[in-house]
């Protein structure tokens, strides 16, 4: 299981009725481990789903959890680590952190979730906005709104989730809070060859909640128990539904057959203005030139992010370090991250 929100919501479909908690992060002042908008589930008899820290903050948001259950009202929290004399927590992050607890039960008609799966699960994005109630509310007062976001809004690498404050007036003239979170479907990946190195990218993939599809013609690859958890297609690429490839975020082309390569690249690059953030070939510069030109294509007909040779230069020659060097530059490129040291990004100013 990862983090991802549709990973959480599997696991409240599994007993909707029981007496769930959700903890959302609404707020943050400084750094922080997760951004706002992040969602954790804790299950009544104390298990839990997702984080909000990187681990220093989830057994005392799980004592919360089982207060709102008690008394049925929301708990509104800030944990403060700017105060480095407090050692109560010890908070790595150095920054100031707010977090609501609300029951998920039937009286707020479960904050939307059955609708929100509902979303994700078909591939579509959507604004989710929770009103953010005072300490100590009710927690039938709360309540989700699900906006749905037009396909054609959505940048190709503005897949993060992020959230936004909304201040909207009430019937009463006062302003109601809300916190609306932008929720996109996991990044789905296409591995185009199914051979013994696409096994470790698929499975690092997957660990990163991406949904990954392996396609393969040949009858001798392609095998379900060495793709688990994976879908595996067979047949030929030309003969692929349109809608199953339009809805890849990125291809990694790996199949160590020139025609078969050249064949994947040609499809692939008819969605690769629309479609495709990031495609990636693998092999010497040499056999990227040879498989273009069976392909009938030039570099410049490929419109997205086209990496070929793939990958970053991360050094190392096995399976698992050619996964992971591609898998770096895709993740890069999927999130709009320039390719640079982690301690500059941190002095930047927000």
């Amino acid at each position: 299981m990862t983090h991802d929100v549709l990973d959480l919501l599997l696991q409240w479909r599994q007993s909707p009725d029981e007496a769930w908690v959700l903890a959302v992060l609404t707020h943050v002042q400084g750094s922080s481990y997760r951004k706002p908008g992040a969602m954790m589930l804790f299950h009544p008899l104390g298990k839990s789903y997702g984080m909000l820290s990187g681990g220093c903050l989830e057994a005392d948001l799980r004592r919360h959890a089982q207060n709102v259950i008690q008394s049925q009202c929301v708990a509104q929290i800030e944990y403060d680590a700017s105060d480095e004399s407090d050692s109560s927590y010890q908070l790595g992050c150095g920054g100031i952190v707010n977090i609501m607890l609300v029951t998920v039960t039937q009286a707020n008609d479960y904050l939307g979730f059955a609708g929100l799966f509902s979303a994700l699960e078909q591939g579509n994005s959507i604004n989710y906005e929770l009103s953010l109630p005072k300490n100590g509310s009710p927690c039938q007062q709360v309540f989700a709104q699900l906006v749905p976001v037009p396909k054609a809004s959505i940048p190709l690498t503005s897949r993060l989730k992020t959230a936004d404050m909304l201040h909207r007036q009430g019937a009463m003239s006062h302003q109601d809070n809300r916190l609306r979170i932008h929720l996109a479907p996991p990044l789905a990946l296409g591995i185009f060859g199914a051979g013994l190195d696409a096994q470790p990218l698929a499975a690092m993939a997957q660990q990163l909640g991406w949904q990954v599809t392996v396609f393969d013609e040949r009858s001798a690859y392609g095998r379900v128990y060495d793709f688990p958890n994976a879908l595996v297609c067979k047949g030929d690429i030309e003969q692929i539904d349109t809608q199953q490839l339009k809805r890849l975020d990125a291809a990694v082309v790996m199949s160590h057959n020139l025609n078969l390569d050249a064949k994947a690249l040609s499809v692939l690059a008819t969605y690769s203005s629309q479609h495709l953030a990031y495609l990636a070939l693998l092999g010497p510069p040499q056999r990227r030139d040879r498989v273009l030109r069976l392909a009938g294509l030039t570099s410049t007909d490929i419109k997205c992010f086209f990496s070929a040779p793939a990958g970053l230069a991360l050094g190392g020659e096995l399976p698992s370090s050619v996964a992971l060097s591609i898998l770096s530059q895709c993740h890069g490129v999927l999130h709009g991250s320039a390719i640079i040291a982690l301690d500059e990004v941190m002095r930047c100013p927000e």
